[in-house]
């Protein structure tokens, strides 16, 4: 070879490394209940998050002078506290620049503390419960509204909407579910509706009969459950098995699923179902109804509730290290912090402790079996 030619090819293969050598890989670790009877809501949340890297990866982002490659790293914490504190220090140990992930309260609070130590910022789109953000550690935000907004709105849906007189209340002893219903009793009841009964069960549990039972001697026009929708599903059937086909059914974000439908298998109680979500709905979202279309057409069958909350976490995280010019956490956290970023879901902006300045929520019932917003 000529030595004008193989000087040529050196100076190309000394650019191409130099090229890729300026592109730098930044991880974001997603952590939710990828089996289990949650597994449903786990698989949209992380396929939020990897909705929003493939598109973030058609950008050509770049930061501090290199392109950035985004990676998802995904961890499944089964719902449960145990597994989900390990996968955070997993995600710690595989040096993500920040986490947009988790399900479950009472994963996400003990998970928090993880974070906050090894440096991490952490965005959840899904866990409710106040505690959440009550230590203030300066990395964790929620961009959803917490179980104080929607436990408030349902009891205000209950007594001044509904007039109902007495209500029942089921919990599944989780930080969600317990929270929840805790804050559903107080404002209730502060409201003159009576608690006829406060009752608990678990977030494994299949067969409510002997509860269900024990309630309906007590005749309350309503039953309150904080839990999810695997738990809810049976007991709409199992409602309907006694005979309680007239009582008002309450919950959270946690049964306002589409998943709740298939689960109660069509039962009529499906249709006494009053749910609340913490966020506006799809069509009232900033760019809702645009995103699903997009989002459906890639993952079909696979949405649930939280995946739009979990794409503006991600580009929430990246909004931050682009004004910053830097994915180190100690460089973009106050960026973060700063935030007034127009999400698909709302414009995101935070209070000094993480949560949103102004939080939203919609009611939902069940219209033939599709659920339908109230209000909001």
């Amino acid at each position: 070879m000529d030595k004008s030619i193989k000087a040529a090819v050196a100076l190309v293969v000394a650019g191409m490394a130099v090229a890729a050598s300026a592109q730098e890989v930044v991880k974001i670790g997603t952590m939710s209940p990828l089996s289990g009877p949650q597994a449903h809501y786990g698989k949209d949340n992380v396929t939020g998050v990897r909705f929003a890297v493939e598109d973030l990866n058609t950008q050509s982002v770049t930061i501090g002078g290199k392109k950035i490659k985004f990676e998802v790293v995904a961890e499944d914490d089964a719902a449960d506290p145990k597994q989900g504190t390990a996968a955070a220090q997993k995600l710690c140990d595989d040096k993500v620049a920040a986490v947009a992930g988790i399900l479950n309260s009472g994963v996400a609070i003990p998970s928090a503390k993880i974070f906050n130590d090894c440096g991490v910022p952490f965005i959840t789109g899904a866990a409710t419960n106040p505690e959440l953000t009550r230590p203030g550690y300066p990395g964790v935000f929620r961009i959803i509204a917490n179980d104080n907004a929607l436990g408030a709105a349902l009891a205000g849906y209950a007594a001044d909407t509904l007039k109902l007189k007495n209500v029942a209340v089921i919990d599944d002893r989780t930080a969600y579910g317990q929270g929840l219903a805790n804050v559903f009793k107080k404002d209730a009841g502060a409201k003159g509706v009576n608690i006829v009964a406060s009752e608990f069960t678990n977030d494994k549990a299949t067969d409510f009969m002997a509860i269900l039972t024990s309630i309906k001697a007590k005749k309350p026009d309503a039953i309150f459950y904080g839990g999810m929708d695997a738990q809810a599903g049976p007991m709409l059937r199992q409602m309907v098995q006694l005979g309680m086909t007239n009582v008002k059914f309450f919950g959270g974000d946690g049964i306002c699923t589409a998943e709740l439908a298939k689960l109660a298998t069509g039962t009529k109680t499906l249709g006494n179902v009053v749910c609340a979500d913490g966020g506006a709905s799809l069509a009232k979202m900033p760019g809702g109804t645009e995103w699903k279309k997009r989002y459906d057409a890639k993952n079909p069958g696979v949405f649930q509730v939280y995946s739009p909350y979990f794409y503006d976490a991600t580009m929430l995280i990246v909004d931050a290290m682009k004004r910053a010019d830097s994915t180190d956490p100690k460089k973009y956290l106050p960026e973060l912090r700063k935030s007034e970023y127009n999400g698909v879901t709302a414009k995101i902006a935070f209070q000094e402790n993480g949560e949103l300045k102004v939080p939203l929520y919609t009611l939902s019932h069940y219209i033939e079996g599709k659920k339908t917003p109230i209000g909001e």
